[in-house]
């Protein structure tokens, strides 16, 4: 019964943007790959990022990394990632669902106590392009309440949709609403827990895709990504590479708008 509940909630909660399908009423996050250690290109999708303020990478050529992870469920090695996130003294972003609060406050709070930001993936993991602006707050505010009655982080000001699905007008109101969407610029299908391949594979996977500002998608069930992350850290560091948080990345966006804006 538990390897059904595991296989379902893995179809449920993980599957992320490795098309580029216009759904029904929206698109699917996707992005051309390469392997130049360049920011991907996203055609069309950027401009609308551009218009509501969302990010998928830091395209200011800065050697900066910035890690994210996707937590709808747990597997046992949360805690794996976070004794390396600490030990290595970097930041990551955690987007949780309801279901993930409920069920483990313990690491929700040691996230928080850690250092880490809490990131919104909504309560119920539902695809905002069919519901109304009002539904998405009710799912954003309801998550939002969860993660503070188990931490100390209050406010959740990153989202990211459910599966990696948008439209513009999700864009907009989620903007309206003080929430700035986060998408990723690097990313591997790591999610299926019973089709790991080894922590090398994930090792590859991220050191062939990177780039100087990518926003790293990464899902925490993985037993590849927690075996792979110290090593990944270590030589990304060697190549030069800093590790920051997304305040870091929006901040210094702010920054140098007002700078230009002068």
């Amino acid at each position: 019964m538990r390897k059904r509940l595991v296989l379902v909630l893995t179809m449920f909660f993980c599957l992320t943007s490795f098309t580029t399908v216009h759904a029904a009423s929206g698109y699917g996050w996707g992005y051309k790959k390469n392997d130049n250690h360049e920011v991907p290109d996203v055609g069309k999708y950027k401009e609308m990022l551009d218009k509501y303020n969302a990010y998928y990478a830091d395209d200011s050529d800065d050697k900066n990394i910035y890690l994210t992870f996707d937590n709808g469920y747990e597997e046992g090695y949360t805690e794996d990632v976070l004794d390396v996130l600490k030990e290595a003294k970097v930041p990551a972003t955690f987007f949780v669902t309801g279901h993930y609060v409920k069920e483990e406050p313990d690491l929700v709070k040691r996230m928080v106590d850690d250092g880490h930001i809490i990131g919104n993936h909504s309560y119920h993991h539902p695809d905002f392009t069919i519901m109304r602006k009002e539904e998405i707050k009710k799912e954003l505010e309801d998550l939002e309440e969860a993660v503070a009655e188990v931490s100390d982080q209050k406010e959740l000001q990153y989202l990211r949709p459910p599966r990696g699905i948008f439209s513009e007008n999700t864009l907009k109101w989620t903007n309206e609403l003080g929430y700035t969407h986060i998408f990723w610029s690097l990313a591997f299908k790591d999610w299926n827990t019973g089709d790991q391949k080894g922590w090398e594979y994930a090792y590859d996977q991220i050191m062939d895709q990177i780039h100087p500002g990518a926003i790293v998608l990464l899902h925490a069930v993985s037993s590849d990504n927690a075996e792979a992350l110290a090593e990944v850290i270590i030589e990304l560091k060697k190549q030069g590479y800093n590790f920051k948080s997304l305040d870091d990345l929006v901040m210094k966006n702010e920054i140098s708008e007002g700078f230009f804006g002068l």
